[in-house]
């Protein structure tokens, strides 16, 4: 779980960049200061970089957890979109992720393997057809720690917006909360950060962000240099 300023996300995956730091990646609307309807990342305001985030296990609606951990807001592609004008109306509506810098005194402690799973093996750049398997773990305080809801299994409804998201269902949904949290192909490659939860034209499904483009776009225009995602130290295991 990743808390700022008093909201909730869960962590995706782990990431280093071309000067050694460590990162978390979560979802740049866990530090937006919008309403939860306001997913334009061009247009909604978001805290400023060097915001403190806390890595947290156990919380919930009545236990704030467990601190193991705390990190620092570095990077954000929706301060970044708005700091460059991006005019992209795809990137706006889907670019949606974030980097906390692992302070020094939590790094030892960071694991990249995916809780349950296992993985990532790798990242993936084909995004997903119609109908393909993803996999992925959600640590939302309003399961009140019931840990078996956490992984996830779905499959994908296709790609949108040319590319920058998927859609997908998976058989517990994602929930506020899961926000920021990552998704596997059936190979454990990281292909996406879950964003949003739809209400139409498909009720119940997650838009999910391409993490290939995300990164890209945070090495190119975020100026990351050498940003990259560290695979999991755990075999990838599909089974649920």
């Amino acid at each position: 779980m990743m808390y700022t300023d008093g909201a909730q996300c869960t962590a995706n995956f782990v990431y280093t960049d071309g000067s050694g730091a460590t990162y978390v990646g979560y979802a740049a609307h866990c530090a937006g200061q919008g309403a939860a309807t306001d997913t334009n990342g061009c247009d909604t305001a978001s805290l400023p970089l060097g915001t403190k985030v806390d890595f947290v296990e156990g919380g919930s609606l009545i236990s704030g957890g467990e601190v193991v951990g705390t990190g620092t807001l570095a990077y954000s592609s929706w301060r970044t979109m708005q700091q460059a004008g991006e005019t992209n109306a795809d990137a706006c509506a889907y670019n949606d992720f974030a980097l906390v810098k692992v302070d020094a005194g939590s790094v030892d402690d960071v694991n990249p393997s995916v809780p349950f799973f296992g993985g990532p093996t790798g990242l993936d750049t084909n995004g997903t057809a119609l109908g393909d398997n993803v996999y992925s773990y959600g640590n939302s305080s309003l399961r009140g720690g019931v840990e078996p809801l956490s992984p996830k299994r779905g499959a994908s409804l296709g790609d949108d917006g040319n590319g920058w998201s998927h859609n997908v269902y998976t058989f517990t949904p994602g929930i506020p909360g899961d926000s920021g949290s990552g998704f596997m192909t059936d190979g454990g490659q990281a292909v996406g950060v879950l964003s949003t939860v739809a209400i139409a034209p498909l009720p119940a499904s997650n838009g999910v962000g391409d993490l290939a483009k995300e990164l890209a776009y945070a090495r190119t225009v975020g100026g990351v240099s050498g940003l990259a995602l560290v695979p999991g130290t755990e075999p990838f295991s599909p089974v649920l």
